[in-house]
């Protein structure tokens, strides 16, 4: 049993989760909510959505606790896969009566999120909630180097590192012909998160200084129509380009003909100083030069494998110049980098450590 709390539908960790955990001869049930614009989705696998009625606040969490535990309750599970803390507290106060494998996979530093920012009391119901379950999870994963050595210093225990990358052996797709028809030489922002403090604003106002380049923002996010604002108020409507989310397949396609891949989130949370974003992998694995903000994960990425530039500051005008000043020469040496980096950048090399640590649980 995965455990989750959207609606399956773009959750590409978790998929490669289950897919891994197929490969290994495990029956897999992924489990999470029902939205009213879920759309249908066809896995290898069983797939279940439950009607948690709210769709944010305190009331969402506790239904949707409350729908985790009856589930779980009723049904026997020889493992229970846990993601983040907001479905861990029922899998973690049932695993003893019912004799799972409780695994936690935490995809970020839930408690230093910027949605708890300001909200004491709110914070505190988590951090009790995490003192609680976190002990009684028999393998506790997380998705980065920096976070892992958090938690295990927290909690005096092995944290295991399972880094957001794509698949070895990932299928390419065909682009819709309207994406066909995107600009040559663009910089590509993509993400389903593109939140504030995420650096699209400052992004975005770059472009009041670059004409050689286009701009294409990709995804979702709460900052999404700040950044359309801004590029009308700023007259960027030329330069600026957004598309709405694409389907994974797609947005690997768009992101191979992008000239420079952008990641710059910036540390005015914890969860965000310590972030390693997915799309900095999607970028390596496309063969493009990526540039980041100085993010403690980002740098250590960028600098072993020198496969882009590293900002000391997320600033339109740092933006523009770091843009403008990479030549050809430069460029092609980092796609050629990112060629090889990638070859050991795959899903595949965190997630062996991962079920050798599972297997060890589980009684012969």
């Amino acid at each position: 049993m995965v455990l989750v709390s959207n609606d399956l539908t773009f959750d590409q960790r978790v998929r490669k989760t289950c897919d891994s955990m197929l490969s290994e001869g495990y029956q897999i049930e992924l489990l999470g909510i029902k939205k009213r614009e879920s759309r249908d989705i066809i896995r290898s696998y069983k797939t279940t959505r439950l009607d948690v009625f709210f769709s944010k606040g305190w009331l969402f969490y506790a239904t949707l606790n409350l729908r985790l535990f009856f589930y779980i309750l009723f049904r026997s599970y020889d493992v229970v896969w846990s993601n983040d803390l907001d479905t861990l507290l029922p899998a973690a106060f049932l695993k003893r009566l019912k004799k799972y494998i409780l695994i936690y996979d935490s995809h970020e530093y839930f408690t230093g999120a910027e949605g708890l920012t300001g909200r004491d009391s709110i914070k505190k119901i988590w951090e009790r909630i995490e003192r609680y379950a976190v002990p009684k999870a028999d393998v506790f994963i997380t998705v980065n180097q920096s976070i892992a050595e958090i938690y295990s210093t927290k909690y005096a225990r092995l944290v295991y590192v399972l880094r957001n990358m794509p698949n070895s052996n990932s299928v390419n797709s065909e682009l819709h012909q309207t994406l066909l028809e995107l600009p040559n030489q663009f910089v590509l922002l993509q993400g389903a998160y593109i939140d504030p403090d995420r650096g699209g604003m400052e992004l975005v106002s770059a472009f009041e200084y670059i004409d050689s380049k286009k701009l294409v923002v990709v995804g979702s996010g709460r900052d999404l129509p700040n950044m359309k604002q801004l590029a009308i108020e700023k007259g960027l409507n030329e330069k600026v380009l957004f598309v709405d989310r694409l389907a994974p397949e797609e947005l690997r396609e768009l992101t191979k003909k992008a000239w420079l891949g952008v990641s710059l989130d910036k540390p005015v949370h914890l969860n965000y100083t310590f972030s390693l974003p997915n799309k900095i992998f999607d970028y390596i694995h496309a063969e493009i030069p990526v540039l980041v903000s100085p993010l403690v994960e980002l740098k250590r990425i960028v600098e072993e494998y020198n496969v882009g530039i590293v900002l000391t500051e997320v600033t339109p005008k740092a933006i523009a110049q770091a843009i403008l000043a990479l030549s050809d020469e430069e460029r092609l040496e980092f796609c050629k980098n990112a060629k090889k980096a990638k070859q050991s950048l795959t899903w595949e090399s965190d997630m062996n450590g991962v079920l050798v640590a599972i297997k060890k649980q589980i009684p012969h």
